[in-house]
């Protein structure tokens, strides 16, 4: 009985082609591609996990994580530094990486690498995996003979960014779902509770407390209109999206993020370990430093220090130092500002800006741990103001019954 084969086979020009192929055995399809004059790479019987790989979901299943890359970097690392080739490592990579997704990235990119292009230039074309940080990186040392270092700095920068973002994550978990708690409890009492209270205020009649009046007057209108309620919670959740997809939107949300009462020191301290961190990895590697500007602007994760960087970069093309301009942009500290001037003059800029990202990291893990002892209290006391504030509204009354009975 015939099977069908999924087959990889390279043409008489040396292009690489994928395909299927029926046949009764695996002999069988080889042969038949040799006939055609293909070399077969690999012929494997397509089986049911194969057809259930082929049922994508958009948005889930290309999706490559960040970890997978930065274990793909490590162990790419570590394999050229062993002695083997490029397109050995990179068809080793493949078939042991567990992502789907991130394995036909690196098939396409060992393909384009076989056709003469290079690794930075075939990485190039998937910017889902691959950032313009990581490219420009992979060219420098492309360009410098250190790749396999650069690819282990690379590792590092990325479990580093995704371990700073972990620790970010769960810090916010907690309070996340406090939140949505609280929100999910004040509903169910405006709906459910509030409403036979009102019948009963509604049998005894007298005037109600204004408490009272406002927190009956808002389960009415979301027992009432709860359609224009969703419509209008929806239509402020895409309004906020779209105004912070703009430029000036996104510039001012990120803005009030920095000056936030508890969570603005965070968010600061967090942007400046990502340009310190970043900005190093790319002078250590030897990215020119008007391109590294320019990857750092894009890469800051915040629109305040994304428009000091592109202001630092104006200054150092009309021949300026990089530490001078970031004093008039009061985002950049005091002592990162000096550090950088230091590493200037002395020529260890990279090392300079590793030991600042080093500090802010501890000093984020540091505000990550203070701030979960301190919003966990926080929280109680909210949950137990909003509901305990619903109740006393909903009693007050009570306390005038006899005179609204006479």
């Amino acid at each position: 009985m015939a099977s069908t084969y999924v087959y990889k086979a390279r043409d008489k020009s040396g292009t690489v082609r994928d395909g299927e192929m029926e046949g009764s055995s695996q002999n069988a399809v080889a042969k038949a591609l040799r006939d055609k004059g293909f070399t077969p790479i690999t012929v494997d019987q397509k089986s049911s996990s194969s057809l259930q790989k082929e049922i994508k979901i958009p948005g889930f299943s290309d999706r490559i994580k960040v970890k997978s890359v930065a274990v793909f970097s490590r162990q790419f690392a570590t394999m050229i530094n062993s002695g083997l080739s490029l397109l050995r490592s990179l068809s080793i990579l493949a078939d042991q990486t567990e992502s789907s997704a991130l394995a036909a990235v690196i098939l396409e990119v060992k393909s384009k690498v076989e056709q003469g292009a290079s690794l930075s230039a075939a990485m190039e074309d998937h910017p889902k995996a691959f950032s313009r940080l990581y490219v420009s990186m992979v060219k420098a040392g492309e360009v410098g003979g250190v790749l396999d270092e650069t690819l282990l700095r690379l590792a590092d920068t990325i479990e580093a960014q995704v371990e700073l973002r972990q620790k970010i994550k769960s810090a916010m978990m907690y309070p996340t779902a406090v939140m949505g708690l609280v929100v999910l409890i004040v509903t169910a009492m405006l709906i459910f509770i509030v409403p036979m209270f009102e019948s009963l205020y509604a049998d005894l009649g007298g005037e109600l407390p204004l408490p009272t009046k406002m927190l009956l007057l808002i389960s009415t209108f979301l027992t009432t209109y709860w359609w224009l309620a969703g419509m209008m919670t929806f239509g402020t959740l895409f309004g906020f999206r779209r105004w912070i997809a703009t430029t000036n939107g996104r510039a001012r949300f990120d803005a009030i993020k920095l000056k936030l009462p508890i969570f603005g020191p965070l968010v600061h301290k967090t942007a400046i370990a990502r340009f310190s961190h970043t900005l190093s990895s790319l002078t250590r590697t030897g990215v020119p430093i008007l391109q590294a500007m320019d990857i750092v602007a894009e890469t800051a994760g915040n629109a305040v220090v994304a428009r000091a960087v592109k202001d630092v970069q104006a200054s150092i093309k009309e021949g300026e130092s990089i530490a001078g301009p970031l004093v008039n942009h009061s985002v950049f500290p005091p002592m990162v500002v000096q550090m950088m001037a230091v590493g200037e003059e002395t020529g260890a800029l990279d090392t300079m800006l590793e030991k600042v990202g080093e500090f802010y990291d501890k000093e984020v893990e540091a505000m990550v741990e203070g701030l979960t002892s301190l919003i966990e209290p926080l929280l109680i006391v909210v949950l137990g103001a909003t509901v305990g504030g619903m109740l006393v509204a909903l009693y007050l009354p009570m306390f005038n019954v006899i005179n609204l009975i006479d």
